[in-house]
């Protein structure tokens, strides 16, 4: 059995720390929206009830950060692999970017054009992922579905609110 050295478990959880935290600041544009401004929108039939939320984007951003990490891990050296680190920092940065368009300045329509946008990066940065290991693009499919499933979410709330 391969047992993690302390570096690269140390490296591990800084890779999981750096995604939850854009998740917690995120949470800052989110939380105080939620039960006045969200409240009254009207939303399509199949938005899912509000508390399945925080469990979603946690598990999603600690497999991100698992996926950063088995790139990282399998060469940070290489060229391919440095751009997809830097492809995966500004995805990060774009989800972020959801969060205070859609929640911090109420502009839906900003925020359904950005979530597109990340949508994008986050197939981009699967491939990448992918190509350096397999393992690493796996992790992100779930998080690039349940992105996908916010663009339609999004668009939708848009639409009913114009």
């Amino acid at each position: 059995m391969n047992v993690p050295s302390a570096r690269s478990t140390a490296l591990l959880i800084l890779c999981i720390a750096v995604p939850l935290a854009i998740g917690l600041i995120g949470s800052v544009f989110t939380l105080p929206a939620i039960a006045g401004w969200y409240a009254g929108l009207r939303k399509p039939s199949f938005t899912p009830p509000g508390w399945i939320f925080g469990p979603v984007w946690t598990f999603l951003y600690i497999l991100m950060g698992v996926s950063l990490w088995l790139v990282i891990r399998d060469g940070l050296k290489d060229r391919p692999a440095q751009r997809a680190v830097i492809l995966f920092a500004v995805q990060l940065a774009a989800n972020l970017g959801w969060s205070v368009l859609f929640f911090g300045l109420h502009l839906i329509a900003a925020a359904f054009v950005e979530v597109l946008f990340l949508t994008g990066l986050i197939a981009a940065t699967t491939l990448a992922f992918r190509r350096i290991n397999t393992t690493a693009g796996w992790l992100l499919a779930p998080y690039l579905c349940w992105t996908g499933f916010a663009s339609l979410l999004t668009g939708a709330v848009w639409l009913l609110n114009r």
